[in-house]
């Protein structure tokens, strides 16, 4: 459910990845319950909670292949393979520079294979965002997803390489950054392999 204060804050899920640890198949078009894929159920669930939000893709990448519709905003990475941390600095790069997010103060990072998280955890965090905040979800005291910042950081996050991504420039901000416990297991359940479809989320 969208929030009043999620209205200020755009939704980013990295979905550039190319999961080697997954097998062959591009785990984003694994199938995922009756009628969907993993990437089309983390979308069903996250983007719910966003004004406005996007996907970013490989410079690649079909959106039909993906099973998502034509017209899903998407940020295009030619990086990918450079790891996570380029994926973010190209969409930072390109949100930044889009005058219809002008009004927005934060960015939420949240991962295209995360489909537990529940939408209302997601909604609860942005409550807390604003421009000069670092916030991030965790669960029985493990660090998950989101992870918001504040629109002072966008520009750093532009250079973050590897697959780090953010975490260097939160390090460089202790200060700013602030972890907000949640009991949605979700934070922290990413699907890496085949056999974490079936795993219990408290064993994640």
């Amino acid at each position: 459910m969208r929030s009043e204060s999620s209205e200020s804050v755009v939704g980013l899920i990295l979905a550039a990845g190319y999961s080697r640890r997954f097998g062959m198949q591009d785990k984003r078009t694994a199938s995922f319950g009756d009628t969907g894929t993993l990437l089309s159920e983390t979308l069903s669930r996250v983007t719910e909670c966003f004004a406005h939000w996007y996907v970013v893709v490989r410079e690649e990448d079909d959106l039909g292949a993906l099973h998502l519709p034509l017209h899903t905003p998407v940020i295009r990475t030619c990086r990918a393979s450079l790891g996570q941390g380029a994926s973010m600095a190209d969409a930072f790069a390109a949100i930044g520079e889009l005058d219809g997010l002008r009004n927005c103060s934060a960015a939420a990072v949240l991962l295209g294979d995360m489909p537990y998280i529940q939408p209302d955890t997601i909604s609860g965090l942005c409550v807390y965002a604003d421009e000069q905040s670092l916030l991030r979800a965790t669960y029985a005291g493990r660090p998950g997803h989101p992870v918001i910042f504040g629109r002072r950081f966008w520009t750093e996050l532009t250079k973050v390489t590897g697959d780090r991504g953010g975490l260097d420039v939160i390090r460089q901000h202790p200060t700013c950054y602030r972890e907000i416990p949640s009991a949605d297991a979700g934070v922290c359940r990413d699907i890496d392999h085949l056999s974490d479809f079936t795993v219990a989320p408290e064993t994640q």
